[in-house]
């Protein structure tokens, strides 16, 4: 899993916790501790999948448009990092049983795994982690 993932969630989070207005991504760059752009990218996605709108110019900014419930954690999975649960196979000797067949076996096996994560992750939304934010305070 890569760190567009975890950015995803955190923007939603930030938005989530800010219902009736506008979020700059300066602010939202600022909580999760990496540069504006890398943030805008993840939103721009966010976007394009209709989890978020924006606005340009004064007083601008995104701002979450679905219920919190509406988004779970696989959905963000889905559309940041799906397949990242393959394993880095080298190039094997294609004159040997294992060699032959190694990276397709074990691609079957992680394809599995991230069936299985994908059940476990639909268990949460992105109000669940906003619950689970008020409740660390």
């Amino acid at each position: 899993m890569n760190s567009d993932f975890t950015l995803a969630i955190h923007g939603l989070t930030y938005l989530a916790l800010q219902p009736d207005r506008m979020s700059t991504s300066d602010a939202i760059s600022e909580s999760a501790g990496v540069h504006p752009v890398r943030i805008r990218k993840v939103l721009s996605l966010l976007k394009k999948h209709g989890f978020i709108k924006s606005k340009e110019g004064t007083g601008g900014g995104f701002i979450f448009v679905l219920g919190l419930s509406e988004v779970n954690l696989w959905d963000i999975y889905i559309i940041t990092s799906e397949g990242a649960l393959q394993p880095k196979c080298p190039d094997s000797n294609e004159n040997c049983i294992v060699g032959a067949n190694m990276k397709k076996v074990l691609f079957n096996i992680f394809l599995g795994a991230e069936e299985h994560l994908g059940e476990y992750l639909k268990h949460y939304t992105i109000k669940d982690v906003v619950g689970l934010i008020n409740h660390a305070e």
